[in-house]
């Protein structure tokens, strides 16, 4: 890919609500976790890192605060930044797509939904249930937002969600089909920590007591998976279009890759096989190979089994490399829908200061690392191109490489 580039960024995270104060968090290590108060049912502890203090109001009227769920509200609010950050004055209606991913998607209100219903009857369910918990209200809502008419789409694939969005965002002006996107993704942290989210989420309580315990990606002792919340949203735009009305350039889209691992419903491949196919057809799309990308954002969840198959799959790519590797899991939590624009952003916040933020929490390193891994804070290093990783579960996985100006 030659032709798209990134003109906006806008991210509502439990590190912050606007993105200097997100890759301020990133440079520190900041965890930005919690006790849940749920911890309480089940013997144990359960941590997770949720956007403080949202106030949907600040970001929309009030008919569409009534009429959504948490994770559209959050969607639309990254967007409101992400258009802004990107100084474009009118988008082209019929030449935008808006494509945004989501997991969880409107899962807090249906458990809502079904309390309300078990305790209160036919008569407490909200008349608006639909419009407020099906996937794609968050893609909607953004379309509304700027009576958009081009291309609407949600994808749901998992914790690879938002950056399948952005890949096939990236593809769609690359093929001419559109001159702007507005793509990313959202979840509701709420949904996965709630005492019934929690429990179907397969969070399992611990016996640790501090937050920075919880989630510590590539480390030795790594433990599971932290809870997370919020949204990202990217601006894109085909090069000359940005070019015509002097936008700053965040950064491009080179190269995306996007297959699926077919081994098990949850557990990656611990070979770590498809993991290594969709890195190396980011790379070839992008016409870098592993020597042009110094650095990666690994997806890093901390868990025993998909740090060791990502570690895998990053010591064959990169071999003989001097690469570097970060997650940001251990800083936001698992943003599900959100965690690939997440990455993209902390991988344009790298190449935009030329250091790479370092992993929260992780102090001892995995002995099967094969690659550099910043900790304690930024690693300085020469970047001109990224790589950004997201799996989910049954076997999503997909890569993104991007580059500088």
């Amino acid at each position: 890919m030659k032709n798209v580039a990134i003109t906006g960024q806008g991210v509502i995270s439990s590190l912050g609500m606007t993105l200097p104060d997100f890759s301020r968090g990133l440079d520190e290590a900041r965890v930005a976790a919690a006790r849940m108060p749920w911890s309480d049912e089940t013997g144990g502890n359960l941590f997770a890192a949720l956007v403080d203090d949202f106030d949907p109001a600040s970001w929309m009227d009030d008919r569409t605060v009534r009429g959504t769920d948490r994770f559209a509200q959050l969607a639309v609010a990254a967007a409101v930044e992400a258009v802004k950050d990107s100084g474009i004055d009118e988008l082209p209606p019929l030449r935008t797509a808006v494509i945004m991913g989501t997991s969880m998607a409107g899962a807090a209100t249906l458990y809502d939904a079904q309390h309300g219903y078990q305790t209160g009857g036919f008569d407490a369910v909200p008349r608006k249930l639909q419009l407020m918990a099906w996937p794609n209200m968050a893609a909607g809502q953004i379309a509304l937002r700027w009576k958009l008419h081009g291309p609407l789409l949600t994808v749901s694939t998992a914790c690879a969600s938002s950056l399948d969005a952005i890949g096939m965002a990236a593809q769609m002006i690359e093929a001419g089909i559109v001159d702007v996107a507005i793509a990313g993704g959202t979840d509701n942290g709420q949904a996965k920590v709630s005492g019934l989210g929690a429990a179907q989420f397969g969070m399992t309580p611990l016996d640790v007591t501090e937050p920075t315990m919880v989630c510590r990606p590539f480390d030795v002792n790594r433990k599971g998976v932290l809870g997370g919340d919020g949204a990202g949203v990217v601006v894109l735009e085909r090069l000359d279009h940005a070019r015509s009305r002097d936008a700053r350039i965040d950064g491009m889209i080179r190269g995306y890759g996007s297959l699926s691992d077919a081994y098990h419903p949850s557990s990656p491949d611990p070979s770590g096989e498809w993991e290594v196919a969709a890195m190396q057809a980011a790379q070839r799309q992008a016409g870098l190979t592993a020597h042009d990308v110094g650095a990666v954002i690994a997806h890093g969840t901390g868990t025993p089994v998909g740090d060791s198959a990502e570690i895998a799959a990053i010591n064959q790519v990169f071999a003989g490399t001097e690469v570097a590797t970060t997650s940001i899991k251990g800083h936001v939590g698992h943003t599900a829908g959100a965690a690939g624009v997440m990455g993209v952003m902390a991988g344009l916040h790298a190449i935009d200061k030329q250091s790479l933020s370092p992993t929260a929490s992780t102090t001892d390193l995995d002995p099967n690392i094969e690659f550099q891994v910043p900790l304690g804070e930024p690693l300085p290093l020469q970047l001109d191109a990224v790589q950004v990783n997201a799996f989910g579960f049954a076997g999503q996985n997909a890569s993104l490489v991007i580059s500088g100006r």
